[in-house]
């Protein structure tokens, strides 16, 4: 079965507004029932309704911050203390720019970003999203290789063994979870692993910053003219602004909507829900990727205050995760080492499943097929069998003599390449108000998408003269 989108006939169009007005209706009944309560425990209850909805922006945010995206940030911190905190800030509303309106595709449409490519540019066009899809998939495994690596090198700074072992281990049991488990299961062990990314927020205790300097260098650009310091500002956008976000973002909400008892098995948009419901999903969901992107650079700012106040001060520079968490111990202490190593195992579980699940919807809803881990096997088999593949080959990719630097260059190059593509992509989808639900993406995210484009093509711009000339 495919998603309920790409089998409704076209008529549906018209019918649907008599069957829609009647769901609406219900919904609405449901809705004001649910509403006519005393204003003190319906604020009361408000509050927490709107905690309780934290989740897909919430694990995209977190899962930008792999042990890749980690290791840059480190390096950042070692190389140019808090010369590049700017850029963060600056990625900010950027990345919020882009998520909600990824989001917000999904929630008006009850569709993946793969079944409305596929909606909107048909077979001809299916082959180029297509192939840039596979590419998107190639160089996610390619990550997941070295956020396999990463958990195994993490754990073996917890002396508990050879790192090969665990990595191999973590590879397992992440694909064991993905295959068994249900999608509660999935989105609440996904939110656990999240939480462990505040393992950073507390390494900087240990490392004494500079309050001052911090919020002069994070709102005043402190520029180099080297091109070491070029290179990193682009790495820096490059690892925080990736295209498999936006997939993972829609994909998830997606799941999460199917969750919800108002659209039964499938996705209920918000077009056709009651106005009570779909304006608390509308904001509900707003809050969720704004505090999943707010958090992601936190904890980047975080390490790149820790690295920059340790490493940085004592001109030590390191070129991983593992690294950077074995140079911590001499300068801020055993527990720093700890927690720092903690941070980026839990990062690393949590960046497998993104990454080759993000690549996976999106060519799952490209073909038509059924996804997501919402689905029993039996219902998405050709959406499993890449999420097996593209697990068990990134796995096995990190426990072969293979540079996992090498990889993660190889990544970025594609990277890239595919950034500004699928954001154009995005933005085409969003403006398409028919494609998307009726709802259209107001003029600020309208103007904050396309300015992301052109930050993101002149980053892959000057990568590319960086990386030749």
């Amino acid at each position: 079965m495919t998603e309920r989108s790409s089998k409704q006939p076209r008529a549906r169009g018209q019918s649907a507004k008599k069957q829609g007005s009647v769901t609406s209706r219900t919904a609405d009944t449901r809705e004001d029932a649910a509403d006519h309560k005393p204003v003190e425990s319906h604020k009361s209850a408000g509050w927490l309704r709107y905690l309780k909805a934290l989740g897909p922006g919430i694990v995209t945010g977190a899962a930008d911050d792999d042990p890749s995206g980690i290791a840059t940030y480190a390096q950042a911190g070692s190389l140019y203390r808090y010369d590049a905190l700017w850029s963060l800030l600056l990625c900010l509303p950027l990345m919020v720019c882009v998520q909600v309106i990824a989001d917000r595709t999904a929630l008006s449409s009850g569709k993946s970003l793969g079944a409305l490519a596929l909606q909107k540019y048909g077979s001809r066009g299916r082959k180029v999203v297509g192939g840039m899809l596979i590419a998107l998939l190639f160089a996610n495994v390619l990550n997941i290789a070295a956020d396999v690596d990463a958990v195994g090198s993490g754990m073996s700074l917890l002396h508990t063994g050879p790192a090969w072992i665990w990595a191999l281990l973590g590879g397992l049991v992440v694909l064991i979870l993905l295959l068994k488990g249900s999608f509660p299961l999935v989105a609440r062990v996904f939110i656990l692993l999240a939480l462990s990314l505040l393992a950073y927020v507390g390494v900087v205790a240990f490392t004494h910053p500079h309050l001052v300097s911090i919020v002069t260098h994070a709102l005043v650009p402190h520029l180099r003219i080297n091109k070491g310091y070029a290179e990193m500002v682009v790495a820096i956008l490059g690892t925080t602004i990736s295209p498999y976000m936006l997939f993972w973002q829609s994909g998830h909400r997606v799941e999460e909507m199917r969750e919800e008892p108002a659209g039964g098995k499938w996705a209920l948009p918000l077009g056709r829900r009651g106005w009570r419901a779909a304006n608390f999903k509308r904001r509900a969901a707003l809050l969720d990727v704004v505090a999943g992107m707010a958090f992601s650079q936190t904890v980047a700012a975080a390490i790149m205050i820790a690295t920059a106040d340790t490493l940085g001060s004592h001109h030590k520079t390191i070129a991983s995760a593992a690294q950077a968490a074995s140079a911590l111990r001499p300068l801020a202490g055993r527990f720093a080492e700890l927690l720092f190593a903690l941070g980026f195992i839990g990062s690393g579980l949590l960046a497998i499943p993104v990454l080759v699940g993000s690549a996976s919807i999106g060519i799952a809803g490209l073909l038509g097929k059924e996804w997501g881990f919402s689905r029993p096997f039996r219902e998405a088999p050709f959406f499993y069998w890449l999420i097996v593949a593209g697990t068990l080959f990134g796995t096995t990719l990190s426990v072969l003599p293979i540079n996992v630097i090498s990889l993660l260059v190889i990544c970025a190059v594609v990277n890239g390449l595919l950034a500004p593509a699928f954001l154009v992509l995005l933005m085409l989808i969003a403006a398409d108000t028919q494609l998307a639900g009726g709802i259209r993406a107001n003029r600020v995210l309208r103007f904050g998408g396309w300015l992301t484009v052109a930050v993101m093509g002149a980053a892959a711009l000057a990568f590319f003269v960086l990386l030749f000339f």
